[in-house]
């Protein structure tokens, strides 16, 4: 698994940056619970991050709102019951009347072209792959300490070391279709809800959750992992 496996020991490291969690006996991937109870320090984004799901789609299926508050013991579905898909069939009529009379409301500057920048400086160790576990993302060496920067400007919203493997962990709202994470941070200077600008100093680069000095850089597009580098402006 490239970087991720023993660079400072015998032991591999689990893979990081997957769709779903990994099973401690098989390292094999977990699918997403049918029900999953909300735990401390959990936020929508970062469940919906942990099992590859649109945090969109986790919202709407059980009814939560912008800005997507839930709390600990909740209890959250990943599939929407019988009883959803009849309601959102009946409410048809009502939802497309809607939709004509807002019909001439302007899209939100959120959904504006966003301009990406590099989080960090250091050579890429592990580059993305669609199809192995693990590479969800690209991996950037570096010396313990050094600046994270915010790949562009949003909102945070994800904190804590709560996701399996990532260590400290960043997620960054960007708008309603992109995401990017910051992982294995040696030290986290925004919290959750904070806006940051593009370039911003988010964080200080670590070897939390992995064995040697390096960032975990992720881009999102609804919820699926996409390779950073193609949005990332050419070195």
């Amino acid at each position: 698994m490239l970087a991720l496996t023993a660079c400072g020991g015998s032991q591999a490291v689990a893979p990081v940056g997957s769709y779903k969690p990994y099973s401690k006996k098989s390292n094999k991937p977990i699918k997403a619970p049918t029900v999953y109870n909300v735990k401390k320090g959990d936020t929508l984004f970062s469940i919906s991050w942990r099992y590859g799901y649109d945090h969109k789609t986790l919202a709407k299926i059980n009814k939560i709102k912008s800005p997507y508050t839930i709390y600990v013991g909740q209890k959250l579905r990943f599939k929407s019951s019988q009883s959803s898909t009849r309601k959102t069939t009946v409410s048809k009529k009502t939802t497309t009347k809607k939709s004509t009379v807002n019909k001439q409301t302007p899209t939100t500057s959120s959904n504006k072209k966003l301009t990406w920048r590099w989080p960090t400086s250091g050579k890429i160790i592990s580059t993305y792959s669609k199809s192995a576990a693990g590479r969800k993302g690209i991996d950037i060496a570096g010396r313990s300490g050094q600046k994270i920067v915010a790949a562009a400007a949003g909102k945070v919203v994800y904190s804590g070391n709560g996701l399996p493997r990532y260590g400290n962990l960043l997620i960054i709202k960007h708008n309603d279709v992109y995401l990017s994470a910051y992982a294995h941070n040696k030290t986290l200077l925004v919290k959750e809800g904070q806006f940051v600008k593009s370039g911003q100093k988010i964080a200080l680069l670590g070897r939390s959750g992995t064995q040697s000095n390096q960032l975990h850089f992720e881009i999102r597009r609804n919820g699926k992992p996409v390779d950073p580098v193609r949005f990332l402006p050419k070195k």
